[in-house]
């Protein structure tokens, strides 16, 4: 963004319209219409005010533009030409404003905003907004939401934001339209926990507003496609445990329980992974699922990628996630290093199991690792603690061992006795500062 130190005197006027066009501006942005030299705005917003387009002034179509528009812009102010840019409601909020502003010199733009199409709908339907969060999922038809969707499908930050928030605000789009939303909210088991508003055609003839809907209702209606959502919780949003959940808290293997990593090592492998709020994680042999879902409870803003080859333990890993509420969890099917080749270098890794192929599985780990990132590694046997240790001095990482063993007390007869639990050996490791040596 280009900072200038004065006022331009020439600035370029982005107006804020509503549907009903001309009624929806203020004099002084009408006055700068009629004036400009040069209009530019999306195919449906110029229609709507041509009326009040100078027949002398220059019209651009925005629409499947916006790149141009900057230099659209610029060529007019060079040229000494008046320039409006017309926006749609607030120009700030989720418009071109900020776009602008990132390729136009910041003082060279005077935002005149209107009301928001969140803010009618609220006013509608009597919702207070100062506390909701706004989120916009106007963006390309990614399909329907599935649980364990990815990062870069166009609803995933509803499906975050759903999660940590008591009302939303969401601007949609046709392909993103509120059917769809309402079918997320189904897959992801929030039906019952949120309210739905849907507000159509806003100050058109034909406006409609649906003031409360249930999303098993809106699943199955049409909408017209110019549309906001409004969405608020029916009951308190319970906060959860977020670390260091019981093992009694996942479904495991019956009638043998197993493939868990057991609390106590689960925290301390945790703990070393040395986890942020928007890390990204991978979670290699993830058995019943418990530590790559815990890692996504406390990397609200991250994501988790993990893997298990064992299909019945994909199924119970499945299962877990289903009752743990959590949008931003992906679990595959397959053996490492199997999709790991499309998943984004991850800021951590765990493996707590490698299938076999455990040299080359590190070595890889190690190559896709980010800068300052940490590999954690579980082991019950001295043979695969011997061969992970190996294979990080040949690859020339830094890496350390822990041996954890505890004991848990268990009755006896109307005593206690302390019955140990199998050791378990946690390596760690970060790449060689040079990379090439992996």
């Amino acid at each position: 963004m280009d900072i200038c130190t004065t006022k331009d005197p020439n600035p370029c006027r982005v107006i804020g319209v509503l549907d009903d066009g001309v009624n929806s501006l203020s004099a002084t942005a009408l006055a700068y219409l009629r004036t400009a030299d040069v209009v530019i705005g999306g195919s449906r917003t110029l229609a709507l005010l041509e009326a009040e387009i100078p027949a002398s002034a220059q019209t651009r179509d925005l629409t499947g533009q916006l790149k141009a528009v900057p230099e659209w812009v610029r060529s007019a102010r060079e040229a000494h030409q008046s320039c409006v840019v017309l926006a749609t409601g607030d120009p700030l909020c989720h418009g071109i404003a900020p776009y602008l502003a990132q390729h136009v010199c910041l003082d060279a733009l005077d935002v005149l905003p209107n009301l928001s199409t969140l803010q009618l709908a609220c006013a509608r339907v009597g919702l207070a907004w100062q506390d909701a969060r706004i989120v916009s999922v106007h963006n390309k038809d990614a399909g329907e939401w599935v649980r364990g969707s990815r990062p870069e499908h166009g609803l995933y930050q509803l499906a975050q934001a759903l999660r940590s928030q008591h009302s939303l605000l969401v601007l949609t789009s046709p392909a993103n339209s509120p059917d769809r939303i309402a079918r997320l909210l189904l897959a992801e088991g929030l039906g019952e926990e949120f309210h739905m508003a849907v507000a159509e055609n806003l100050l058109q003839t034909d406006e409609r507003v649906y003031a409360q809907l249930s999303p098993e209702q809106a699943a199955h209606m049409r909408f017209a496609d110019l549309n906001v959502v409004l969405l608020w919780r029916t009951c308190t949003r319970a906060e959860p445990v977020r670390f260091g959940l019981n093992d009694a808290a996942y479904q495991q293997r019956q009638p043998d329980k197993g493939l868990i990593t057991k609390q106590e090592v689960r925290a301390v492998s945790l703990a070393r992974l040395q986890l942020r709020a928007d890390s990204l994680v991978w979670d290699i042999g993830a058995g019943s699922g418990s530590i790559g879902l815990e890692a996504a409870r406390l990397c609200a803003h991250g994501h988790v990628w993990a893997i298990e080859k064992n299909e019945a333990d994909v199924a119970i890993a499945q299962a877990n996630h289903a009752a743990f509420g959590v949008s931003n969890y992906s679990l595959f099917h397959g053996k490492a290093p199997q999709h790991l080749d499309g998943w984004p270098d991850p800021d951590a890794i765990f493996i707590g199991g490698s299938g076999g192929e455990l040299d080359e599985l590190i070595a890889l780990c190690l190559r896709r690792l980010k800068a300052g990132g940490t590999l954690v590694m579980n082991f019950v046997t001295l043979e695969n603690l011997a061969r992970a240790t190996q294979a990080l001095q040949s690859l020339g990482a830094t890496w350390d061992v822990l041996q954890l063993q505890a004991a848990r007390s268990k009755p006896i007869l109307d005593m206690h006795r302390m019955a140990a639990e199998n050791p378990v050996w946690i390596v760690c490791a970060q790449a060689a500062q040079n990379k090439e040596q992996t």
